[in-house]
C-alpha cells in the first residue's frame, strides 16, 4: 500500500527553512515523475488519473524478499526511485544483443533520491557496464541482473551495491522517449559533441542547440559508441534530455494547456511501468510535496567509478571505485548527498571526468573502435585497480 509519506501535510525530520519561490513551480525530478506529477494538474484530477493509471502497466512483486535487504529507519522521510530504461528495438544495440545472445537487458539505470526536506531531487545514472556483484550470479555487468533474475534481482543488486533500500521502481521503453517529445512539441538541448546516430538515414547533431522530436530524440539517448567515453557520454546526454523535458514541461503552453497536458500522460504513459505502490494517487501526493522544487534544484550525476577494465573474453567493463562508493552509501544514508557532490573528493568516472558536469565536453570515438561489440561476462575482470573486485 502506498507510504504514509506520501501525505501533503508531511513534515520531515529535518526541517529546514522554505526556499522563496517567485518563479514557475517544478513538480517533479526525473521522468519518472515527470510523467505522474501532470495528474495534480487543473480541475480534472479524476480524469488525468484515470488515464495515467489505464494506459501505464503496473509491476507485481518487483522487490526481493525482506530478509537481506539494507534496513531503512520508519522515521526516514526520504524517498528512493530506481529508474530504468529499456531498448525494446534493436537499433543502438551492440552486436551481440542484435544477435539475441544477451537476453533482456536493463540500458539505462538511475538512482532518483528525494531528500527528506524535499528541497533538491538528485538524479544519479549508474552505467551500464559497470562490474559489480550480483547476489546468486558472481561478478558481472550491472546490466545483466534484468535477464538473470527480473526486477527483484535488479533492485537488490543496486540495494546491494549502494547499501540503500529502494521504495520504488519506474521502468521506462526508450520508444515513450520519441512519443514524449512528440506530445510536448520537441525539446532543446545544448550539445557539446558533434556526433550522428541511426543505421539507415542517420540523425546527426551539431555542437551547440539542438531541437530533438521523435526519432531524433530516441538516437540521441540511445547513442554511445559514437563517443570515446562511451557509456557516460550517453548518460550525460540522457541527462541532458531529462533536464530538457522539465524545462518545456514546466511551461504555460504545457501545464496550461488541458488538452496538451493530456496528450501528453496518454502518448508517454504506455511505455511506462511501476511498482504496486505507485499509482497516480501516490504519485499525486509526493509531486504536491515537492511544489517548491524549480528546475534548478533537480541535481543530476553520474556514480564514481574507477578506470574501464577488461573482462572475460576481452569485453570491456567499467571497474568500480570502492572508496568514492563508501562516501555515496554514508551520503545517502545521512541523506547528505549536497555535502558528498559538493566535496571535491567524490571521485569521478572512468576516464577521469567529472561526475557532476553535464556540460564537459566528450571526444568523439575513434572510427577503428567505435563499433566493436562487448559480451556480457561472467568472470572477474582483467584489471585491479582501486577497489575493484572487493
Amino acid at each position: 500500500m502506498p507510504r504514509p509519506d506520501t501525505a501533503t501535510t508531511y513534515v520531515p525530520r529535518r526541517q529546514t527553512a522554505p526556499k522563496r519561490r517567485w518563479a514557475r513551480t517544478a513538480l517533479i525530478a526525473g521522468l519518472c515523475v515527470v510523467l505522474v506529477a501532470a495528474v495534480v494538474a487543473g480541475g480534472y484530477i479524476a480524469n488525468l488519473a484515470a488515464l495515467y493509471n489505464d494506459r501505464s502497466t503496473t509491476i507485481a512483486g518487483v522487490f526481493p524478499a525482506d530478509e537481506g535487504r539494507p534496513a531503512k529507519p520508519v522515521d526516514d522521510g526520504s524517498r528512493n526511485i530506481l529508474l530504468l530504461g529499456s531498448d525494446s528495438r534493436g537499433e543502438g544495440l551492440d552486436t551481440a544483443e542484435n544477435k539475441g545472445e544477451s537476453g533482456e537487458r536493463s540500458d539505462t539505470m538511475m538512482l532518483v533520491h528525494i531528500p527528506e526536506d524535499r528541497q533538491n531531487i538528485y538524479v544519479m545514472s549508474i552505467v551500464r557496464d559497470l562490474w559489480v556483484e550480483i547476489p546468486g550470479h558472481g561478478e558481472r555487468k550491472i546490466n545483466a541482473a534484468l535477464n538473470l533474475g527480473g526486477y527483484p534481482l535488479v533492485v537488490g543488486t543496486v540495494e546491494q551495491l549502494l547499501d540503500t533500500q529502494i521504495d520504488n521502481v519506474v521502468s521506462i521503453d526508450f520508444e515513450g522517449f520519441g512519443a514524449l517529445t512528440e506530445s510536448l512539441g520537441g525539446v532543446t538541448v545544448d550539445n557539446p559533441v558533434a556526433f550522428c546516430s541511426g543505421q539507415a538515414a542517420p540523425s546527426c547533431f551539431d555542437v551547440g542547440p539542438v531541437n530533438l522530436n521523435g526519432t531524433a530524440a530516441l538516437r540521441y539517448v540511445r547513442e554511445r559508441k559514437a563517443f570515446a567515453e562511451g557509456d557516460f557520454q550517453r548518460v550525460q546526454n540522457q541527462q541532458r534530455f531529462v533536464k530538457a523535458v522539465l524545462n518545456r514541461f514546466l511551461t504555460p503552453e504545457t501545464l496550461g494547456n488541458p488538452a496538451r497536458l493530456q496528450q501528453v500522460i496518454a502518448d508517454f504513459s504506455q511505455y511506462v511501468s511501476v511498482d504496486e505502490t505507485l499509482d497516480a494517487g501516490t504519485a499525486a501526493g509526493l509531486a504536491l510535496q515537492l511544489s517548491g522544487i524549480r528546475g534548478d534544484d533537480v541535481e543530476m550525476f553520474t556514480l564514481p567509478t574507477g578506470p574501464a577494465g577488461t573482462g572475460p573474453g576481452g569485453a570491456s567493463i567499467i571497474t568500480r571505485d570502492e572508496e568514492a562508493l563508501r562516501a555515496l552509501r554514508l551520503a545517502l544514508k545521512d541523506d547528505s548527498l549536497r555535502d558528498f557532490l559538493a566535496n571535491e573528493d567524490h571521485g569521478s568516472n572512468a576516464f577521469g571526468g567529472s561526475i557532476t558536469d553535464d556540460e564537459a565536453a566528450g571526444e568523439p570515438a575513434d572510427e577503428s573502435t567505435a563499433g566493436e561489440s562487448t559480451t556480457d561476462p561472467g568472470a572477474a575482470p582483467a584489471v585491479s585497480p582501486r577497489g575493484a573486485g572487493e
